[in-house]
C-alpha cells in the first residue's frame, strides 16, 4: 500500500478537509442572479466580479479552501499593463461567444492526489495587456459557422512573451499546507510581474442571518493571522518581506450602484491600489481579504519562487522554510508511487501521462457548492426583496433543495455546478483512485435535501427540473464493482443505501414519463441537447407527443441495473429476490413495447432501416418515425445483461418467476437467449436480438455514418448529404450533420450533439459491446469498419473504438495530438505540447477538442478506457 493509499484508508476525510474547492468562475451563475427575468449573464457579469461580494461561493486562480469554504487562498497576478488585476479566469458569457460561453484563458491541472497531499496547476499569463475587449468584439462579430476567436489568435503569446506561473500545494499535515509559486519568463526580454498570493474569508456576514465577522490581521511583516469563529485560527506565513495589503470582501456599491459604501475597504481595493494607485481602499493592518505583494522584474528565462505556508499550527515565521522542500519532495515522490501503482505495465509513457493528467483534472474539478433555493427565491434579511416574478420562475419547484457540500462539477468555469448525469460518470472515474468519494457523491445526490420529494433527481442549476438519463444505478454498480476488483472490498451497505433511494426515482420515471402506460417513455432532451430535429423538452402539446427511443432504452437499462443490484443483495438477503423479479418483469414489458407494439402500431424499431427512431404522434392519431440517425437510436444497445445459472440457482424465487415469463410470454424469447454448457446455463437479456444487433452495428461501424477515426459520432455523417427535414405547424425543422460547432443555439451555444464525438455515450457503448461479446463469444463477428473486409468479434470491436478514442489525445506518427487540431503552439512548442485539455466533445472527423475546454468530468473516462484496454490485452493470448 502506498503512502497516499494509507492516508485515504486511515484518515481520508481529515486529509481532504482542504482542497481545490474554489470555482474558476462564480459570476454569471444562476445562484448569483437576482433579476426578475433570469438574466443570468448580465446580472453579475465579469466586469462586476472584482467589485461584488458573492452570495453563494467564491472564485480564484488555483484556489484552495476548507470544505465549508470559510477561508480561501488563491493567486492573483498583474503584469503592470492590464486594466485590472488578474484574480479570476476570464471568458465570454453565453451572449458574447459565437458558440456560447467560453473561457479565454490557458490554465492546466497538472497533478493531484486524492487527498491533495500534492497538487499542481499552471497558468499562462501574457506580458501584454490582456485583450479583453478584442476577444469580446471579435467573437461577437463572428457567426455560428465560423470558428471561435481564441486567446492565442490575438497574438499576445507571439515570441513567447508570457509567464508560466506554477502553483503547487503540499500538505505537511491535513491542516498544514505548504504553497510554492514559481514564475518563469518565457519571453525574449525582461518583463515585470506582480505576484499576489491572496487569502480571504467568504462573505457570510452581509446577508442578515449571521453578522459575526471574521478577521485577517497583520501578525508580523511575514505573517497574516486569520481568526474565524467557526474555523478557528490559521496563519499565512510568507517568504521574504512582501508588502502586506488588506481590504474587505465587501461590495463596492459606489462603483456598481452609485451609492455610498458602508466601509472604506471594499473587494476591489487592492485592484485599485495597484492599477490606479488609490491607497485609500487598502489597509496595512486588517480586513477580510489580504495579500502579500511581490514585485519582480524577470529577465528572459529567469525564474522566481515564492514560498508560503497556510497552517493552523501556532507557528512562528521562522517555521515557514524548516521542512519545506523536504515535504514537497516527499509528497511528489508519494504521488509518483500512487500513480505507478495504478498504471499498467503495458502502457506507453504517453498513455501514462494521459491517464495521470485526466485524473488530475478530475481531482481538481471539485468545488464547494452552496445553494439554498428557498432562501435564494425569497431573498436575504439584509437585502432588498427580490422581484416577485422569481417566486414563480426558475427552480421555484425546488424549495427543499439545500446544497452545501464539496461536489464534483463538469468544469469549474463553463459548468461550475453539479449536473446529475455528468456526476454519475465522474464517479466511475473517481472509483479508480478514490472509491470512498465516488460513493459519497452518489449517495449525496439521493439525499432528501437534493432529491425532490416526488423522487426526481435535480438536473443542474439552470433548470433542476430538466430530465437527465437515469444512469445512477449503472454508476453505483460500476463503482461497487471497481472497488471490489481493486481492493477486494464489497461495500454492500453502500449498494443497499443507493438501491432504496433509486426505487423512489424509478417510480417517478414510471409515473411521470410513461404518458399512456404503454412502457414507452418520454423525457425530453435527456442530456443529448440538440440531437433532435426540435427541442424535445419544449415540444408543444398541441402538436402531439414524442415516444423516445433513448428514453425507453435508458429505462430498459435502468431496469437491468436495478435488477443486478437486487440480485447482488439477494445473495445475503432473500427478500431482494422479489424486487429483482419486479425489475425483470418491467424490462420484459419495455422490451416487448419497444420492439413490437410501441407507438400504437408504429414501432421504435424500424425494420426497413435497421435502426431505432423516436416516434411522433400527431393530433388525430397519426404517427410517424423521426428518421434521424443519431445517438438516440444507439442507446438501445446499452440495455444488455447476462444471467448466470451459478447465481440464479441460488435464488429459487427469482428463477421460478423468470421461468414464468419464458413459458407465458412467447415474444419474450426475442429478448432472452440461452446458452447451455456442461456446467452452466447462461442467459442474455437485451433490447436488441442478434438480428437487430447486426443491423445496428452495420450502421454504427460504417465510417460514412457513425464510426469516426476518433470514436462514435453523435449523429450519422449520412445526414451531411441527406439532412433530415420535418414540417410541423407550418415550420420546417432540419437536422444536418455538423462535426464541430452547431449552427443552432437550441440548447446553449457550445452544446452540440449533431455530429461530434462525446466520451460518456462512447464509454457506455464500449461496455455494452464487451457484454455482448461475453455472451456471444468469438464466433459472433461483424465487419469493422463496414465495407472494409475486416471481420472482428465484439471484444475486438470495442477495443477498436477504445483505441480511436484514445487517439484523440495521444501523439500520432507525426508527433501531433489530434485534440489540438491545427493549433501549432500546442503541437510543437516544448512548453505546450505535453499539456492536455479534456474537452467537452470532439470534432467528428478530425478529433479536435470542442466545447468546454476543461470538461474533465466525463471526458476523464479516458482513464478508465486506458485501464480496461491494457487489462484486456494482458488477458488476451497472442
Amino acid at each position: 500500500m502506498t503512502a497516499e493509499q494509507r492516508r485515504l484508508s486511515e484518515a481520508g476525510d481529515r486529509w481532504k478537509e482542504w482542497g481545490p474547492y474554489v470555482s474558476e468562475r462564480a459570476w454569471g451563475t444562476v445562484r448569483e442572479d437576482y433579476s426578475a427575468s433570469s438574466a443570468v449573464w448580465s446580472h453579475l457579469p465579469h466586469d462586476h466580479a472584482r467589485s461584488k461580494a458573492y452570495r453563494w461561493g467564491e472564485d480564484g486562480l488555483a484556489g484552495f479552501c476548507d470544505r465549508r469554504q470559510l477561508l480561501c487562498f488563491a493567486l492573483a497576478l498583474w503584469n503592470g499593463r492590464d486594466s485590472i488585476v488578474k484574480e479570476r479566469a476570464f471568458g465570454l458569457d453565453g451572449n458574447e461567444g459565437n458558440h456560447g460561453e467560453d473561457v479565454k484563458e490557458y490554465y492546466f491541472y497538472l497533478d493531484a492526489t486524492p487527498t491533495y497531499s500534492y497538487a499542481k496547476y499552471l497558468y499562462k499569463y501574457p506580458h501584454a495587456a490582456f485583450p479583453y475587449s478584442i476577444l469580446v468584439e471579435e467573437n461577437r462579430r463572428r457567426g455560428r459557422r465560423e470558428p471561435e476567436f481564441e486567446l492565442l489568435d490575438t497574438g499576445v503569446f507571439d515570441q513567447d512573451r508570457y509567464f508560466d506561473v506554477f502553483v503547487e500545494y503540499a500538505k505537511a499535515a491535513p491542516d498544514d499546507i505548504l504553497i510554492r509559486l514559481t514564475a518563469v519568463n518565457r519571453g525574449p526580454e525582461a518583463a515585470p510581474l506582480h505576484l499576489l498570493p491572496t487569502v480571504w474569508f467568504r462573505n457570510t456576514w452581509s446577508w442578515g442571518w449571521d453578522d459575526r465577522r471574521p478577521q485577517l490581521r497583520r501578525e508580523s511583516d511575514t505573517s497574516i493571522l486569520a481568526d474565524h469563529f467557526s474555523l478557528g485560527t490559521y496563519r499565512l506565513l510568507l517568504e521574504g518581506a512582501p508588502e502586506l495589503l488588506f481590504t474587505g470582501n465587501e461590495t463596492n456599491r459606489r462603483r456598481l450602484y452609485g451609492v455610498e459604501n458602508s466601509c472604506v475597504c471594499v473587494k476591489d481595493g487592492m485592484n485599485d491600489y495597484l492599477v490606479a494607485g488609490k491607497a485609500s481602499g487598502v489597509s496595512t493592518v486588517s480586513g477580510t481579504k489580504a495579500a502579500g505583494h511581490y514585485h519582480h522584474l524577470l529577465l528572459p528565462g529567469e525564474q522566481v519562487t515564492v514560498r508560503l505556508r497556510l497552517t493552523s499550527k501556532d507557528a512562528s515565521p521562522d517555521a515557514l522554510l524548516a521542512p519545506f522542500e523536504e515535504v514537497f519532495a516527499s509528497r511528489q515522490r508519494e504521488a509518483d508511487e500512487f500513480y505507478h501503482a495504478l498504471h499498467l505495465s503495458s502502457m506507453t509513457d504517453d498513455e501514462r501521462h494521459l491517464q495521470r493528467q485526466a485524473l488530475a483534472g478530475m481531482l481538481w474539478s471539485k468545488q464547494f457548492y452552496y445553494y439554498h433555493v428557498g432562501r435564494w427565491l425569497r431573498g436575504d434579511l439584509a437585502s432588498a426583496r427580490p422581484p416577485p416574478e422569481r417566486l414563480h420562475g426558475r427552480n421555484h419547484e425546488w424549495t427543499h433543495l439545500r446544497n452545501s457540500d464539496i461536489l464534483s462539477v463538469p468544469d469549474k468555469w463553463e459548468f461550475p455546478w453539479y449536473a446529475s448525469w455528468d456526476l454519475a460518470f465522474h464517479c466511475v472515474t473517481y472509483a479508480l483512485v478514490d472509491p470512498a468519494f465516488a460513493k459519497e457523491q452518489l449517495l449525496l445526490l439521493l439525499r432528501e435535501w437534493y432529491m425532490h420529494p416526488n423522487g426526481q433527481l435535480p438536473a443542474c442549476e439552470w433548470n433542476f427540473s430538466d430530465v437527465n438519463p437515469p444512469v445512477h444505478a449503472w454508476a453505483a454498480l460500476r463503482v461497487y464493482q471497481i472497488e471490489r476488483e481493486r481492493s477486494g472490498r464489497a461495500d454492500r451497505l453502500f449498494l443497499e443505501r443507493v438501491f432504496h433511494k433509486l426505487l423512489l426515482n424509478f417510480t417517478w420515471w414510471v409515473n411521470r414519463k410513461d404518458a399512456d402506460g404503454s412502457n414507452v417513455f418520454e423525457g425530453g432532451f435527456l442530456g443529448l441537447d440538440n440531437v433532435g430535429v426540435f427541442d424535445r423538452s419544449a415540444f408543444p402539446p398541441e402538436q402531439g407527443r414524442i415516444e423516445q427511443s433513448d428514453a425507453t432504452s435508458w429505462m430498459g437499462m435502468y431496469c437491468l441495473n436495478l435488477m443486478d443490484i437486487a440480485l447482488e443483495l439477494a445473495k445475503e438477503n432473500p427478500a431482494y429476490e422479489d424486487v429483482a423479479s419486479k425489475f425483470l418483469e418491467h424490462f420484459v414489458y419495455i422490451a416487448r413495447a419497444m420492439n413490437n407494439m410501441a407507438g400504437r402500431g408504429i414501432q421504435l424499431w424500424d425494420r426497413k432501416d435497421g435502426f431505432y427512431y423516436d416516434v411522433l404522434h400527431r393530433p388525430g392519431g397519426m404517427a410517424e418515425p423521426l428518421r434521424v440517425r443519431s445517438m438516440v437510436g444507439l442507446i438501445p444497445l446499452c440495455a444488455v445483461d447476462i444471467l448466470e445459472s451459478e447465481l440464479i440457482d441460488r435464488l429459487p424465487g427469482f428463477k421460478r418467476r423468470m421461468q414464468h415469463f419464458i413459458d407465458h410470454l412467447p415474444e419474450f424469447s426475442d429478448h432472452l437467449e440461452t446458452l447451455t454448457t456442461a456446467t452452466n446455463i447462461r442467459r442474455i437479456l437485451t433490447l436488441t436480438n442478434r438480428e437487430r444487433l447486426r443491423r445496428v452495428l452495420h450502421v454504427l461501424l460504417d465510417e460514412e455514418e457513425f464510426l469516426s477515426p476518433f470514436g462514435i459520432r453523435s449523429l450519422s455523417r449520412y445526414h451531411l448529404q441527406s439532412p433530415y427535414e420535418l414540417q410541423l405547424g407550418g415550420v420546417v425543422y432540419r437536422v444536418r450533420y455538423e462535426p464541430a460547432e452547431s449552427d443552432t443555439a437550441l440548447f446553449g451555444g457550445n452544446s452540440n450533439w449533431r455530429g461530434p464525438v462525446w466520451m460518456p455515450v462512447n464509454f457506455l457503448l464500449i461496455e455494452s459491446l464487451r457484454r455482448f461479446h461475453d455472451f456471444l463469444g468469438p464466433a459472433f463477428r461483424v465487419e469493422c469498419p463496414t465495407g472494409s473486409g475486416r471481420w472482428m468479434n465484439l471484444e475486438e470491436v470495442s477495443g477498436e473504438i477504445s483505441r480511436r478514442l484514445a487517439a484523440v489525445f495521444l501523439r500520432d506518427s507525426n508527433g501531433r495530438r489530434p485534440v489540438y487540431g491545427g493549433t501549432e503552439k500546442f503541437q510543437s512548442d516544448a512548453h505546450w505540447r505535453d499539456l492536455l485539455l479534456f474537452y467537452e466533445h470532439f470534432h467528428g472527423d478530425n478529433g479536435a477538442g470542442l466545447g468546454a475546454s476543461h470538461q474533465t468530468g466525463w471526458t476523464a473516462l479516458i482513464a478508465n478506457l486506458l485501464q480496461r484496454m491494457h487489462a484486456t490485452c494482458a488477458r488476451t493470448p497472442e
